[in-house]
């Protein structure tokens, strides 16, 4: 059985190439319930959200990665953001009934983009590509190819409960097997959906690459966390200015901000709005999630 809400990374010795598999169960069940998806659209969130969180196993302390779709279909936008200290949220947006299909078929054209922001103030990095393919992995497969070129294979499964995926990527260096790097892929590509979401990293290696010398490194727990706060969102309003606030509230009787992640609300009345405008903080306030 898998080690629930984990991300665990190996690789196999002398051959330059690194492995990932990620579990999210508790992880994703909280981000999935923030809002009411349709099976189909919960099922691409949950795929996405294990791609980002097996792309941000490169990425250095204090960075997150975004994986972010853009589409012109039923579901026109899907967001995952993973940190390095493996917490999660996420969130996707779609119109009208949505019928189960491939990534063509849920969001027909659009973009891919995966964005890494370092943090303390630095500027974020974003690739950009066009969406192709039937999955989220075979989109990312393409970005990789594109715009990293690096070779880089995934394979995601979502069964509305869970999320789980697998990755490989060949590094530079020297290998010692010069085949090393199609065999692996070519056994990875065996892995069934219902296989990936109910082993453990030791059931794979057994069932995957029995021949190969694979080291495990320690897992690492996966968690969801959004970043919304009142104090932030103070911030954000105060930033509107006093006349662009007052003309708000007298026509609502008091402000209403809604986190689109995890949608909880925050409300500000006037003695909220005082204490933002002048530097004050916010009082503790209210807040709820719907």
């Amino acid at each position: 059985m898998p080690d629930p809400d984990t991300l665990q990374r190996f690789l196999f010795e002398d051959n330059a190439v690194r492995g990932e598999l990620v579990h999210l169960d508790a992880t994703y069940r909280a981000i999935r319930d923030s809002h009411d998806y349709p099976p189909p659209v919960r099922a691409l969130l949950g795929e996405t959200l294990a791609a980002s969180a097996l792309l941000s196993g490169s990425i250095k302390a204090h960075d997150s990665l975004i994986v972010q779709v853009q589409a012109s279909g039923p579901v026109h936008l899907v967001v995952a953001q993973c940190t390095s200290q493996r917490s999660l949220r996420g969130l996707a947006r779609w119109t009208g009934a949505v019928e189960p299909g491939g990534l063509q078929t849920l969001c027909g054209t659009g973009t891919l983009a995966i964005t890494i922001d370092p943090g303390r103030g630095q500027e974020r990095y974003q690739g950009l590509v066009a969406l192709s393919g039937e999955s989220v992995a075979q989109a990312i497969e393409t970005y990789f190819e594109q715009s990293e070129q690096l070779p880089t294979r995934l394979w995601l499964a979502c069964d509305g409960e869970r999320a789980a995926g697998l990755l490989v990527q060949s590094l530079p260096g020297q290998r010692a097997d010069p085949d090393a790097w199609n065999r692996i892929q070519l056994l990875a590509a065996t892995v069934r959906p219902g296989e990936l979401l109910d082993s453990s990293l030791d059931e794979l290696r057994r069932t995957l690459f029995p021949e190969e010398d694979v080291r495990v490194f320690d897992p690492q727990r996966t968690t969801y966390h959004c970043t919304c706060a009142r104090e932030t969102i103070g911030t954000v309003l105060a930033s509107l200015g006093r006349a662009e606030l007052e003309e708000a509230l007298d026509e609502l009787g008091e402000l209403t901000v809604t986190c689109e992640f995890c949608n909880r609300r925050y409300v500000f009345d006037r003695v909220d709005v005082e204490a933002v405008l002048a530097g004050e903080g916010t009082p503790a306030g209210s807040s709820t999630r719907h």
